[in-house]
């Protein structure tokens, strides 16, 4: 917990992370902010389909309309804050030689994707219709 929030006051002092360890070697420093940015953009991708799923497939039935659009909604809101979150632990671990963090969040993220996408196959081959 003490980990969580030392690493969420980095969020918004990002140049605090130079006060640990010593620089690495920029390419690394720059990988990790291109990583960043890739899930960033999963972020906006995942959020754009929500919004997607609720705007143009009005003849759904809502609750499911609003089941797939609020999972999306939801995975782009923790990819985006995950984002972050993994820049200061990976940006920390690397001024301080240590092994990079792992994570289970692409795990995570996989599986909402992987049964917002199996719903919208049902969809698509049963066509739940019916609007609110």
């Amino acid at each position: 917990m003490i980990e969580f929030v030392r690493s969420l006051r980095l969020w918004f002092a990002p140049q605090r992370i130079r006060e640990e360890g010593e620089t690495p070697d920029y390419r690394f420093s720059l990988a990790n902010e291109r990583t960043f940015l890739a899930w960033i953009r999963t972020a906006l991708a995942l959020i754009g389909g929500g919004f997607a799923v609720d705007q143009f497939l009005p003849d759904l039935v809502w609750e499911v309309r609003a089941g797939m659009a609020l999972g999306l909604l939801a995975a782009g809101v923790l990819c985006a804050l995950r984002a972050v979150n993994h820049w200061v632990r990976c940006e920390g671990a690397m001024r301080r030689g240590e092994d990079l963090p792992v994570t289970r969040f692409p795990t995570l993220l996989s599986l909402v994707v992987a049964v917002v996408a199996v719903a919208m196959v049902v969809v698509v081959l049963f066509g739940w219709g019916g609007s609110r």
